[in-house]
């Protein structure tokens, strides 16, 4: 039998602060366009459980997965980067 597979974790920057407990974060990839081999960025916002409400926007966080918390919300914040 395997072993479970690893929690997933992101990096991305807060771009909202204002609800109880949760912030919204961006987090950034890039891939390859499919017929134009160029290099562009896509984002995705993500809800992540913040329990000390002490980030503000722009901050530079880590996130990983974890069980949903609310209808939206499946990411905690592991730590702050910047």
């Amino acid at each position: 039998m395997e072993a479970q597979g690893r929690k997933k974790v992101r990096e991305g920057v807060v771009l909202s602060a204002k609800m109880d407990k949760t912030v919204t974060v961006n987090v950034e990839r890039t891939t390859l366009h499919p017929r134009y081999k160029k290099v562009v960025k896509r984002g995705k916002k993500c809800y992540a459980h913040n329990e000390k409400r002490d980030l503000k926007v722009g901050q530079r966080v880590r996130i990983q997965e974890t069980r949903p918390l609310s209808k939206l919300k499946r990411w905690i914040v592991v730590d702050v980067l910047s």
